[in-house]
């Protein structure tokens, strides 16, 4: 492979010649980052290649954020962003290649050519709109939309450079003081509250494009970037000479609060409309489809074995839609019909009656039962198995909590959700703890003990100061950003104790018992090491702490050790670690993975663990203790490419393992061999449900399998006949 050179004395004359195998043959650009090369594969593709400047690449932290900006980029490449072909952020000069689009920038185009007409620059915002609502169920903010990111394509408008993007779970944080992105673009809450910028930051973003596009000028132009940030956040946006029809919709994409902008599925439906008159001048709060919001989707997922449960608590946002016409083919879509929601169970004749399918061994009959909120498209219910599989208790958006029988599926009891908590973030599965059902209600910001027999509320607390809950045996632990913890009973409410463990971002594992002890896990600032601690949930005293090298996360704690996985800056984990809990020494086992898995997530069971990663693959590693049988050292099991771009979190009950599908399918997999043995077909109503939050994991228990789909249907299978599904 050439190495990188130099051509020329002066840093800009000192482009290298290749980039990997790739002969660099002009320059398309120069950005603070980098610069742009034309460049042609052995195959023919043409190429764009971005090279990082000399100056950057000795920056541990630029490497980083280069690093995640390929990792941002691969994720969302598809129709509406230059597709990743090659990347090497670790070369001496690291560089990322993607398909070369032929098209102007809008900025050039219109700096050529004047504002856009009033068709184009509507076609120009549908593409925008159906280009963001891709990046975000790919879980991706991009944080930086403006006018020279937006590439008009003849096939339609392409977003590019995600060099300050954030995956939705991403552990890198905003730096202090540090502001991201550019100010005429930006949007109030990056300005104010940058560790909390969402999607809707880039549907604001979208608005001040749109404005630029129609009069060559942003909605909050000054020669000051201070005045830029004063106004984005004070003023009123100046939408002189933006089209008339369209003043409403770019004026509610600029609107101040996050929860008040609409979604891009709005934005997209209101700039389809084919005739010019459409009924824009007034917009009104109708249920539209949802991103996730990165400071809001809920469980944090990753996490453990037995009841231990991380709830994320920040709050999603209302929704908007244009009114009139576009009201009425959102209706046609059935996507906008919804009902308030009180706190009283569901009425018998409400409940649809579940569906019978085959019988499986021993009698069983598989059902399936819909639980999801009828005009809403994140329509995913979550599950959890009551004690010895005596029922079944789900929540869903607009859904608090229902129980469901599983045998049969029928609701016991349900009870809904408040008027619009389905646009307040996923409440994510019920947690059974104290002899209670837990449920998180994120728009009333508050966590409910439920009776399991009845559904009557037995205690509640607010939720608003807290950034996660996480259920450790019989004690449920209130954490904060800053790391202070309290600890209320969990049959009762009461507070336990109340202290400060870790700091920002520390995450909390414990196995299934009353009597477990809590493992906070968290990652050093500096990102090179994580400190461990074991402390006992039910007074809050440490036991002991040990520092480990490198990025880990917690899978859950089995057999007295604690499990990781290594992480790196991008994303990826290549390691599992195993950290015995006995005895001082608390010996230290590391299995690599024959390649690493993106975005990985894992669950535990005995010793073994089973990852999932978001590109499709599926791993298994035994983690055998010190001093086991021949045979049994740990090693890697297997490894199986799913294919399926979208997994949840694995489950497994010794025979199969088991992951649910952003399609809605059920996939099982022989625990020994790693060989697909079966999956259910896909549950999206023909299309039409095709997005949720996030992917809960099925549950596996008592010879039978509960799988959740994006249509809202909760169903059973008999674990005992995959083949059969």
């Amino acid at each position: 492979m050439p190495p990188l050179r130099s051509t020329g004395e002066s840093p800009e004359a000192g482009h290298p010649q290749y980039a990997g195998q790739y002969r660099l043959e002009a320059c398309l650009g120069t950005g603070g980052m980098g610069v742009v090369h034309l460049a042609t594969s052995a195959s023919g593709l043409r190429l764009a290649v971005k090279v990082i400047h000399a100056e950057h690449a000795s920056d541990p932290e630029f490497r980083a954020r280069f690093r995640q900006e390929v990792a941002a980029a691969r994720r969302v490449s598809g129709a509406f962003t230059a597709p990743v072909v090659d990347a090497d952020p670790d070369a001496g000069r690291p560089w990322m290649a993607t398909l070369f689009i032929e098209g102007p920038t809008l900025a050039e185009r219109v700096k050529r050519n004047g504002p856009l007409e009033s068709e184009e620059l509507r076609r120009t915002g549908a593409g925008l709109a159906e280009a963001l609502r891709d990046i975000h169920r790919a879980g991706v903010v991009h944080r930086d939309l403006k006018p020279s990111n937006v590439l008009l394509a003849p096939d339609g408008p392409k977003v590019i450079d995600f060099g300050i993007s954030r995956p939705s779970d991403s552990d890198l944080r905003t730096e202090t003081g540090k502001l991201i992105g550019t100010p005429p673009f930006m949007a109030p809450e990056q300005f104010q509250r940058p560790r909390e910028v969402g999607p809707a930051a880039d549907v604001f973003a979208m608005g001040a494009v749109l404005v630029h596009a129609a009069t060559g000028r942003g909605p909050f132009d000054s020669d000051s970037p201070y005045i830029v940030a004063y106004q984005v956040v004070h003023n009123e946006p100046d939408l002189t000479g933006v089209p008339k029809d369209l003043v409403p919709l770019i004026r509610g994409c600029l609107a101040k609060e996050p929860e008040d902008r609409p979604t891009p599925y709005g934005l997209m439906v209101a700039l389809r409309e084919s005739s010019p008159s459409s009924s824009y001048d007034t917009l009104t709060h109708v249920p539209g489809p949802r991103t996730p919001d990165p400071r809001g989707k809920a469980p944090v997922v990753g996490g453990g074995s037995g009841p231990a449960r991380t709830w994320s608590l920040r709050g999603g946002r209302k929704r908007w839609a244009a009114a009139g016409a576009a009201v009425a083919v959102l209706m046609t879509a059935g996507i906008v019909v919804t009902r308030a929601m009180g706190g009283e169970s569901a009425p018998p004749s409400s409940t649809p009656a579940p569906t019978r399918t085959e019988q499986g061994s021993k009698g069983f009959v598989g059902w399936s039962v819909d639980l999801g909120e009828r005009g809403a498209e994140d329509r995913m219910p979550a599950c959890t198995a009551g004690p010895r599989l005596t029922a079944l208790y789900c929540a869903a958006p607009g859904l608090k909590a229902a129980r469901l029988d599983p045998g049969s599926g029928r609701r016991a009891w349900s009870r809904a959700a408040h008027a619009g908590a389905a646009q307040s973030g996923h409440p994510g599965a019920p947690v059974f703890a104290g002899g209670l059902v837990h449920v998180l209600s994120p728009g009333e910001r508050k966590l409910e003990a439920l009776d399991p027999e009845t559904g009557a509320v037995r205690w509640h607390i607010g939720t608003a100061p807290y950034s996660a809950v996480r259920h450790v045996g019989d004690v449920v632990l209130l954490i904060t950003d800053g790391g202070q913890v309290r600890a209320v009973d969990a049959a009762t409410g009461e507070q336990r104790w109340s202290r400060r463990h870790g700091g920002p971002g520390t995450e909390w594992v414990a196995a299934a018992g009353g009597n477990a002890v809590a493992m906070a896990v968290t990652q050093s600032a500096d990102g090179t090491s994580t400190l461990v601690k074991a402390v006992d949930p039910r007074k809050g005293k440490p036991l002991w702490k040990k520092r480990l090298d490198g990025l880990l996360r917690p899978m859950g704690v089995s057999g007295g050790a604690l499990y990781l996985m290594t992480v790196d800056l991008g994303g990826f984990t290549d390691a599992v670690v195993r950290v015995d809990m006995a005895g001082p020494a608390h010996g230290i086992r590391t299995v690599a993975l024959t390649a690493p898995v993106d975005q990985a997530q894992a669950v535990v069971r005995g010793d073994v663990v089973h990852l999932s990663g978001s590109g499709g693959s599926l791993v298994a590693v035994r983690m055998a203790p010190a001093g086991a049988g021949a045979g049994d050292e740990p090693r890697q099991l297997w490894r199986l490419e799913t294919s399926v771009t979208n997994l949840s979190r694995p489950e497994a009950d010794g025979r199969a393992v088991y992951v649910t599908a952003g399609d809605g399918r059920l996939l099982a997999v022989d625990a020994v061999r790693g060989s697909l043995i079966g999956q259910t077909e896909p549950r999206m109503d023909d299309g039409r449900y095709t997005f949720a939050s996030f992917l809960p994991p099925p549950v596996a228990v008592g010879g039978r399998v509960f799988g959740v789909a994006p249509n809202g249907a909760v169903f059973a299978v008999d674990a005992e006949g995959p083949a059969g599904w």
